[in-house]
């Protein structure tokens, strides 16, 4: 019932994932959402950040922002990192994944999204056949209709450690 909304993988952060692997595994587009993502809601581009798409970069990724928010916020983010973004992007919606991967020169098969919320950037990127890496929240201070969307979430994260467990309990058992 709640799969659609399951991330393929978790990370505490996304300064924290082995994108060496990926890279070795075809990856050669990431897209990101941005607020509690990569840094704190509505913070700019922090030396964090810099030294994260700097590193992406020189590895050969193609990166792309992936943002509910309106240009301001997106192109002010932005401005130190340099990579391509699409705002007002009404994720869920499958139409402007498939827009960044188009930016990017990847498809599916060779993209990857990174995100902090389930009901938008995982069931966005589910949907559009991206695999996901579901990140912690960077910050607690987050708008009202997200707070709300954090107990859903719990729920759905839930099963979700149900399901991998069992997952696990059954690959374990096999030859």
């Amino acid at each position: 019932m709640f799969q659609r909304f399951y991330p393929g993988r978790r990370a505490d952060s996304a300064y924290e994932i082995d994108y060496g692997q990926l890279y070795e595994n075809g990856v050669r587009g990431l897209i990101y959402d941005i607020d509690n993502t990569l840094v704190p809601h509505g913070a700019p581009a922090d030396h964090r950040a810099r030294e994260l798409f700097a590193r992406l970069k020189d590895t050969g990724f193609e990166a792309c922002l992936l943002s509910n928010n309106g240009e301001e916020r997106v192109r002010t983010f932005n401005r130190d990192i340099r990579v391509h973004y699409i705002c007002n992007a009404h994720k869920p919606s499958v139409k402007n994944y498939r827009a960044a991967m188009e930016l990017m020169g990847s498809g599916p098969d060779s993209t990857v999204f990174i995100g902090d919320q389930l009901f938008t950037d995982i069931y966005g990127a589910n949907r559009a056949g991206i695999p996901t890496i579901l990140v912690k929240p960077i910050h607690p201070k987050e708008e009202i209709q997200i707070v709300f969307k954090r107990y859903l979430e719990k729920i759905v994260l839930f099963f979700y450690e149900r399901h991998q467990k069992k997952e696990s309990r059954q690959g374990g058992n096999r030859p």
